[in-house]
């Protein structure tokens, strides 16, 4: 594989989640770091992105 197994392209991704509500594109053919944990697995990228947009919340200080 040429360049970083995050550039955006063809293949499965996963949406990982840490204990802090942070959110990272993953691929499955990599470890997921201590810590963290698969919330979504899909077929493309734009899915991995979907999940994300629909369940991250932002903390917002009023």
């Amino acid at each position: 594989m040429n360049g970083s197994p995050f550039d955006a392209g063809e293949g499965d991704w996963q949406v990982v989640v840490n204990a802090a509500g942070q959110y990272a594109l993953w691929r499955p053919h990599l470890d997921v770091p201590k810590g963290w944990r698969v919330v979504h697995s899909g077929p493309d990228r734009e899915s991995a992105l979907d999940h994300v947009e629909r369940h991250f919340v932002m903390a917002v200080d009023e």
